[in-house]
């Protein structure tokens, strides 16, 4: 199996963790890489096919919620009906089909420094946190909850968002600071709101959303939803039908990576260690599974 972790045009006017960007006219190319990163530093080995399920599992939510508040996302790269007057500058990068099946064609924003991430169930980094000093998100808990335990409310527990290192997480008054009380809220709320929205609508195709983050950014003085939304790599998703509170979850998304490499006695600072081959098909197979349930598309 190959991975494409390098999607080779000329150009690029940014590299993420997993994604590459490069400009169309005054618009952006935003290709997924199969790159998996964990705890906050990219894997030497990739998973084949993930590029796609992102971007295109990305494209399905921006579409569901559309209503709650608006995104960057305009079509995938490879839809020319969908690009319109821009399909022609996207054909002139002479990008391979490989590449355009993973990459959205975006807007421009003005990237809001957040990482905005909704927790409804105590699991992962929180679990951790809580174990140790009785928060979750720098959110004081009450005693006696368990791993995996649903929270009466979801909460709101915004991390800073480092280029490089580890992210740190953020009180309610530091994106105040940072923001202002009337864009903190709308983070807050709007995060909260699309969360919800996905939860409710995953719930009914047997996954749980545990957690996930969403980022934000400021296109043509409105607040949009930008990058990725709702996918395997920004969320957590578990097998309703085998939920059990107590015990780590069967799963839909990297948590086996993260679990792996928790096991293998790595200290989660680079360099990572490669994947074996059965964690690395596992986890693709997973991936899969997660797109079909909530789409109801085959790949």
């Amino acid at each position: 199996m190959t991975t494409l972790t390098d999607s080779g045009l000329p150009n690029i006017l940014y590299r993420g963790k997993v994604r590459d960007t490069y400009e169309v006219e005054d618009k952006l190319l935003m290709v997924a890489t199969d790159r998996i990163s964990a705890f906050d530093v990219v894997l030497p080995t990739g998973i084949p096919g993930k590029g796609k399920i992102l971007s295109l599992m990305s494209a399905f939510w921006f579409g569901l919620t559309g209503h709650l508040v608006p995104n960057h996302f305009i079509a995938m790269a490879g839809d020319a009906e969908g690009l319109g007057g821009l399909a022609g500058p996207v054909e002139a990068m002479a990008a391979p089909m490989e590449v355009l099946e993973r990459a959205m064609v975006v807007k421009r924003a003005e990237r809001i420094d957040i990482e905005c991430i909704v927790r409804g169930y105590i699991t992962g980094s929180a679990w951790s946190e809580y174990k140790k000093v009785g928060t979750a998100g720098s959110i004081p808990m009450p005693s006696g909850l368990r791993e995996c335990q649903e929270f009466p409310e979801p909460l709101f527990t915004p991390t800073t968002k480092a280029e490089t290192g580890h992210d740190e997480n953020m009180t309610f008054q530091q994106v105040q600071d940072m923001v202002g009380n009337e864009m903190a809220d709308t983070l807050r709320d709007t995060s909260i709101a699309v969360y919800g929205f996905a939860r409710e609508f995953a719930a009914k195709r047997g996954i749980i959303i545990a957690d996930t983050k969403m980022e934000f950014g400021i296109i043509d003085e409105k607040l949009h939803l930008i990058d990725e939304l709702l996918t395997p790599d920004s969320s957590r998703f578990w097998d309703a039908e085998r939920y059990e509170v107590g015990r780590s979850q069967p799963n839909f998304d990297k948590q086996f990576v993260r679990d792996w490499l928790v096991e293998s006695g790595w200290d989660r600072e680079p360099p990572a260690p490669p994947l074996p081959e059965d964690v690395v098909n596992r986890t693709a197979e997973r991936y899969g599974q997660a797109y079909q349930r909530l789409t109801g598309e085959k790949l």
